[in-house]
């Protein structure tokens, strides 16, 4: 009888459970295949696969943010790259501000600022810049509009401003976790354009005061309902 009890109590208490929007599956996503140096003084020639579970453990969660610059750059490193791999010694970037877009673009292309081949720009058309060294050629990557939902702008500029409450985080993590899902089961052709650009001025700029948006809620309690 006991053990009776405790099913239909486990049952109910199971039914109960508020229900999340799961996290997107990091098996999705492009492999984007990269070219580097062998060793520390070494020749090109070492090849690695890079997917979106690299990319998770590099930035240390998945978010939308992660999914949009992985699949708007590699569109962007496939106009640069038609053969399908990208020579990280080759390539240079300047990415939008936000803690993602920046993350994905350091490890996708190998760029660093202090080699003269990554920088930080709100003021460039796009998410990203990307741009062969050895040819020049220069390519803009950008969402196309309608691709991601307003909601999810509004709650996230509350959220940066400390104006959700726990339950609304929640919320917005669920509606981001519905996009990015959204995303990874879409042609990325379909939701993001590259545009080649033959005007384009290289312009290093240093600044440092850029928000880290992604943990300004990170005391936050957790939802009670």
């Amino acid at each position: 009888m006991k053990k009776w009890i405790y099913i239909v109590i486990s049952v109910t208490l199971l039914g109960c459970a508020p229900e999340e929007t799961e996290t997107p599956s990091v098996t999705k996503g492009p492999i984007i295949k990269v070219n580097d140096t062998d060793f520390s003084k070494g020749r090109l020639g070492l090849y690695h696969e890079i997917t979106l579970q690299d990319l998770e453990k590099f930035h240390g969660h998945l978010c939308d943010g992660l999914v949009v610059g992985m699949l708007g750059l590699n569109e962007g490193l496939l106009a640069l790259y038609p053969g399908g791999i990208v020579d990280r010694t080759n390539t240079r970037i300047v990415s939008k501000g936000s803690p993602c877009l920046t993350d994905v673009a350091v490890y996708l292309t190998g760029g660093r600022y202090q080699f003269n081949s990554f920088y930080v720009s709100n003021n460039i058309e796009g998410i990203y810049v990307v741009q062969r060294i050895d040819n020049g050629k220069t390519v803009v990557v950008k969402m196309n509009k309608g691709v991601k939902p307003d909601e999810i702008n509004v709650l996230g500029a509350q959220a940066e401003k400390g104006e959700l409450e726990s339950c609304d985080l929640d919320k917005l993590k669920d509606l981001e976790n519905e996009f990015s899902e959204m995303l990874l089961s879409t042609n990325a052709k379909d939701n993001f354009t590259v545009t080649a650009v033959s005007d384009f001025e290289w312009n290093p700029v240093l600044k440092s005061d850029y928000t880290k948006t992604d943990i300004l809620n990170k005391n936050k309690k957790e939802c009670k309902q």
